[in-house]
């Protein structure tokens, strides 16, 4: 079977997590940088790897990669690559891209540059000098890092973090990629609860839900490169097959509570668009009160960071009362990200473990509490 080469991108802080998902599809590892994974596998790996990823934003064609420190080897660079093997004559193929530590530095003339010689490359080929583009689109990145340049395709389109479940959200949304990092971390077991007590629109039971049943996270949405008339097309119905055949029924439940009650319709509409309703329940319930009964269990959440919920002193008098209450819940195990840098000193504990993580753009810290005594 040929081989190709793809760049799976995530979120800092989830690349150990992302390679251990592309290990378990069968794929080679080549490289690990920060925030993504280069590898190799057939044409198959496009859709498999779309449809299975969880912590993946995106899944990327690697055309190819060569040294470009000047405008002049980035265009040669460019123009040497088999862009013909991905994009017809009637494609449209936008160029994005960006450039990090190296000497070319004017992402909009790298953009010029890079369109200008993926058509002089299949010009060549066609016998045409201009491309009507309204075909399928295929979007080119390019990532410029150490004045290595990186030619890529997406095949994603929407962001993989786009389910397809959330379509509403509270004011402060968990994407649903780093949702499904923390419910990974926190090692999840059919005999223990996973309780979100500040579920918001219930991302983290989801995920947990969604992983503990073995569902595809993209096995509902569709992909940019569904529309590639270059791809053999039964890769994708051979994929969503593959993940239907793998999804178990699971006794496991996830718990979903929030003191607000719009955020528990909101979570209960994406929990039956999930298809998740028999593993997680939804309930009306302050995260100061939850008692664990005789029940074994793992809180996993997101409470307020006052980024955009609630103000620092707010969410410092809340972190000091999560640590009082919480207590109370001993042996379970407490998984709390904040980015808040004094977590610990409000909490009253020092974490077990602390991993540094990021929500967006905002730099997080998932505080782990193995033993909470």
């Amino acid at each position: 079977m040929e081989t190709y080469k793809y760049v799976a991108t995530c979120l800092f802080g989830l690349e150990k997590l992302l390679g251990e998902e592309i290990d378990a599809l069968g794929y080679k590892r080549i490289e690990t940088i920060d925030g993504r994974v280069t590898f190799e596998g057939g044409i198959d790996a496009i859709a498999r790897c779309n449809i299975n990823l969880r912590v993946a934003e995106r899944v990327y064609i690697l055309v190819g990669s060569f040294p470009a420190p000047t405008f002049d080897a980035l265009f040669e660079g460019t123009k040497a690559l088999c862009w013909d093997e991905w994009i017809l004559e009637d494609d449209e193929f936008p160029v994005t891209g960006h450039s990090v530590k190296s000497k070319l530095t004017s992402i909009p003339d790298c953009q010029k540059i890079v369109k200008k010689a993926v058509v002089d490359s299949l010009s060549s080929v066609y016998g045409i000098e201009r491309f009507c583009e309204e075909g399928s689109r295929v979007r080119i990145e390019f990532f410029i890092l150490n004045d290595i340049a990186h030619l890529m395709i997406d095949t994603s389109g929407s962001p993989l973090f786009k389910r397809g479940y959330r379509t509403e959200s509270n004011s402060a949304p968990l994407r649903e990629t780093l949702a499904a990092a923390l419910v990974k971390l926190s090692r999840p077991r059919e005999n223990v609860v996973t309780w979100d007590p500040f579920c918001g629109s219930g991302t983290i039971p989801i995920e947990a839900a969604m992983q503990m049943t073995n569902t595809a996270p993209g096995i509902n949405r569709s992909f940019a490169a569904e529309d590639f008339y270059t791809l053999p097309m039964d890769i994708w119905s051979r994929a969503r097959e593959e993940a239907r055949d793998n999804i178990i029924k699971s006794d496991f439940i996830a718990f979903a509570s929030d003191i607000d009650p719009v955020c528990i319709e909101i979570a209960n509409a994406n929990i039956k668009r999930a298809g998740m309703e028999s593993n997680v329940k939804c309930f009306l319930q302050d995260a100061l009160k939850i008692q664990k009964g005789d029940m074994r269990g793992t809180v996993v959440c997101n409470p307020p960071y006052g980024e955009r919920l609630m103000d620092k002193q707010s969410c410092e008098k809340l972190y000091r009362a999560m640590g009082e209450h919480f207590k109370t819940l001993e042996p379970w195990q407490i998984y709390i990200i904040t980015s808040h840098p004094y977590f610990e000193k409000f909490y009253g504990k020092k974490a077990d473990k602390v991993r540094k993580l990021y929500n967006g753009m905002i730099k997080c810290n998932y505080y782990q509490y193995f033993k909470h005594k």
